[in-house]
């Protein structure tokens, strides 16, 4: 079980974030709107453990993944490279099949600048999924792809979510993506931001 229990966040003397308290369940996907600049991205963050300057406690597991919105992606490393560095014990075959899975089959040696963004985001989900985690966490996984490839990168997500289960937070700034992938929906609202 995650557990977030985020009493106060502040950016210098602003109070970004009040009390923000849930919890996931192991297979659960949890979405978290808002309007832009709300603080969603900030939740993350803290759940993620990439800020530690917060008042409060978050309980969550050690294998966690996360996929930001810009891929993230090492540009002077293949495809390949990408998921061996990030998952070392991870093997030469099971990364190959890692990227079959997202539709990357035989562009194991592209770099990330010969790969288009949609399948940059495709890597991205491919070195998240890689290593199974028990928390999933994902901002605005479709943002900037045109409709056609953001259609395509949520089937993919679902079909990746359904095979490991992990618990899964993400944000999004739109409601049709959140009603599609989540189990449920919670929306940041006010200044500081709390759950509506």
């Amino acid at each position: 079980m995650i557990r977030v229990d985020i009493r106060s966040k502040f950016f210098g003397d602003e109070q970004v974030l009040g009390p923000v308290r849930f919890d996931i369940a192991p297979g659960e996907t949890v979405a978290l709107v808002g309007p832009s600049g709300i603080g969603k991205s900030t939740v993350l963050r803290i759940v993620a453990g990439i800020d530690t300057r917060f008042e409060g406690r978050i309980e969550r597991p050690d294998a966690l993944a996360i996929v930001f919105q810009e891929p993230t992606l090492l540009p002077w490393r293949s495809a390949l490279d990408n998921l061996l560095l990030a998952h070392p014990g991870l093997g030469r075959d099971a990364a190959r099949e890692a990227l079959d899975r997202v539709g990357l089959a035989g562009r194991d040696d592209a770099f990330p600048g010969q790969l288009s963004l949609g399948q940059q985001r495709r890597l991205s989900l491919a070195r998240a999924f890689a290593g199974r985690p028990e928390l999933l966490i994902m901002d605005e996984p479709f943002v900037s792809l045109d409709p056609e490839v953001a259609e395509q990168m949520m089937t993919l997500t679902e079909a990746l979510i359904a095979r490991t289960r992990p618990a899964t937070l993400f944000v999004t700034h739109a409601r049709v993506e959140a009603e599609r992938l989540a189990d449920r929906v919670l929306e940041l609202r006010n200044h500081p931001a709390t759950l509506a």
